[in-house]
């Protein structure tokens, strides 16, 4: 930066196509922290987050464009390029994650909700540069890529990395990926493949941790209501279901009427009574049956502390159950 500003041209509005890897970061979770937290307890644990973020951001030698509340867009590439920059996206997107963890030992000690950040990152041509007027100029950047790094951070789920097939070309040798996926984006002309990376070698050896996660069983299903969300906002209609299967994070619904995979939805638990559990939980659908429209299974992206007690007791009955069995 310091480059920059030794240039008089570096303080000019005007822009310059460049090759960039593009990172977008989004908490999930952070609304069910909010509501267990005093305002001034939210703000702390935001900056906190931001601070821990913006450590890591900077040690991989990124260019934080904005943040948005709890989400973050950084160029790797702009406004100086070096040759590993997509690799250097990936391992700072790892290394995030892993400082995650960090962030949430505090509310983990103390009973409250966890937070988990999806990534998305992709490599592409864009336009960068400083934008604004005489009176106010920030560095930015526009450009399809800068859109299709926002679909492609909006299909992960919390704790996931997800590249593009560009970023993944330059950088293939060097990954661990544990999963893809083919999606189509809005305004693609066509589907692409997504990589979920779990790991990267060469000169940063770093691996996220294998997920444990079991669905089990339930002995009775668990009644839901819920609606899919279209953008951030509810949609107008409710419909019903059931879990079938538990883990801490992940569900096996069926579901009165089919949801695509990838959508998010809202969903309210309802005790045996028919009483409504308080709180709203949020999800997204991981994976869809081809043979049977009716289940699914979504992983929760945020979890209410009166629906966690619930889901916990439900889990403690369901292994009491299966231990019982096993014994008999």
């Amino acid at each position: 930066m310091a480059q920059l500003l030794d240039a008089p041209e570096g303080l000019e509005l005007g822009g310059a196509k460049r090759k960039v890897t593009i990172l977008m970061s989004d908490v999930r979770g952070f609304t069910a922290l909010a509501e267990c937290l005093e305002p001034q307890a939210v703000m702390t644990f935001l900056n906190r987050y931001l601070e821990a973020m913006v450590d890591v951001i900077l040690a991989y030698r990124g260019t934080i464009i904005e943040i948005l509340g709890d989400g973050l867009l950084v160029l790797f590439g702009a406004p100086l390029s070096r040759d590993d920059d997509a690799e250097r996206a990936v391992a700072c997107a790892l290394a995030m994650q892993l400082r995650l963890a960090d962030t949430n030992a505090p509310h983990r000690q103390a009973g409250l909700p966890e937070v988990d950040m999806g990534i998305g990152i992709h490599t592409g041509e864009v336009v960068v540069g400083n934008i604004g007027s005489q009176q106010r100029t920030k560095y930015g950047v526009v450009g399809s890529a800068v859109n299709l790094t926002g679909r492609i951070e909006s299909y992960t789920t919390g704790g996931q990395i997800l590249i593009s097939p560009t970023t993944y070309a330059e950088t293939a040798a060097v990954l661990t990926v544990s999963d893809q996926m083919t999606v189509a984006p809005k305004g693609i002309a066509a589907p692409i493949t997504l990589y979920a990376v779990s790991g990267i070698g060469g000169a940063h050896q770093l691996c996220l941790p294998t997920p444990t996660e079991t669905l089990v069983a339930l002995p009775q299903a668990l009644a839901v209501r819920y609606t899919v969300l279209e953008g951030k906002f509810a949609g107008s209609t409710m419909y019903g279901g059931r879990v079938v299967k538990l883990a801490t994070r992940t569900a096996e619904l069926h579901v009165d009427q089919p949801v695509a995979a990838f959508s998010n939805l809202k969903l309210h638990l309802l005790r045996p009574s028919g009483e409504v559990v308080p709180g709203e939980l949020f999800a997204k659908v991981v994976e869809t049956m081809p043979d049977e429209a009716s289940r699914v299974v979504v992983h929760f992206t945020s979890i209410p502390e009166a629906a966690r007690t619930f889901l916990d007791t439900v889990r403690g009955y369901e292994y009491h159950v299966i231990t019982r069995a096993e014994q008999v």
